[in-house]
């Protein structure tokens, strides 16, 4: 079971597959890398395929330090990993806040990003109703841990598809939430404290492939598709059936845009 040491913080990490331009993958909230496995198991068979558990989730540390919990922070942390590992240049994947994190680390890292793969994500600030919620969530973490939010949380995640006829991933969902509370309320923190980066939408340079589920009600597809369009020559591809997690809920149709993008790399 591989760990890294990055500044301190003890990353657990999955790592599979060979090739010269790996494919990194960040979780979304508040699952872990684990998330990634319909994905490690179709990608690894063409490159490499590296998903951390970032901090505070999974088998990585879990500082209780809220202020320690930063979108920069988590780049940061994932940078370190790939020099662990002596890796440099890499498709770069993450989904919703995985897709905050891809954001910030190609702000401060651009020189390692090869391809850009963001999925069900926004690329706006809390607006204040959010920033609401996520305060309140995180007064309720604290006080009776991750179970007093998971129900209300996993409702959100997953498409009226998956929650109605796929009983068998709703546990699994559920199972990937089973996350440190201080875990939950540091990315809360983190997320209620990150930065609009519409403005730099227009300057990524690199190609670019969003995916979004036709289902996801928290980041829909007219979101998803309104910065995509800013973004030079990206393309979109809308996965039927899926809510916000749509690399598990529809892991086929996923596996497959992935797959044509990294070919045309």
């Amino acid at each position: 079971m591989p760990f890294a040491d990055v500044g301190g913080t003890r990353l657990h990490y999955l790592d599979v597959g060979t090739g010269d331009l790996p494919v990194v993958l960040l979780h979304a909230f508040p699952l872990q890398a684990e998330m990634w496995a319909p994905q490690l198991a179709c990608l690894s068979a063409r490159t490499r395929v590296i998903a951390p558990d970032l901090k505070g989730f999974g088998r990585s540390d879990s500082p209780d330090d809220r202020p320690a919990y930063t979108m920069a922070g988590y780049a940061g942390d994932v940078a370190a990993l790939l020099g662990h590992l002596d890796v440099g240049r890499v498709v770069l994947g993450g989904l919703s806040m995985g897709g905050y994190v891809a954001f910030s680390f190609l702000q401060h890292f651009g020189g390692m990003v090869e391809g850009l793969v963001l999925a069900d994500t926004r690329a706006t600030a809390d607006p204040p109703e959010v920033l609401e919620r996520r305060t309140t969530q995180q007064d309720a973490v604290a006080r009776d841990g991750p179970k007093a939010v998971v129900d209300t949380l996993l409702a959100g995640l997953l498409g009226d598809h998956t929650r109605a006829n796929r009983p068998e991933l709703v546990a699994q969902v559920r199972g990937l939430m089973d996350n440190p509370a201080a875990g939950y309320v540091g990315a809360l923190e983190a997320m209620k404290k990150r930065p609009d980066v519409t403005g730099n939408l227009p300057g990524i340079a690199v190609p670019t492939l969003a995916l979004v589920g036709d289902e996801d009600a928290q980041s829909p597809p007219d979101v998803v598709r309104g910065w995509q369009e800013r973004i030079p020559g990206s393309r979109l591809a809308v996965l039927p059936g899926a809510g916000h997690l749509s690399n598990l809920e529809a892991a086929d149709g996923f596996n497959a845009a992935v797959d044509d993008f990294l070919t045309a790399l």
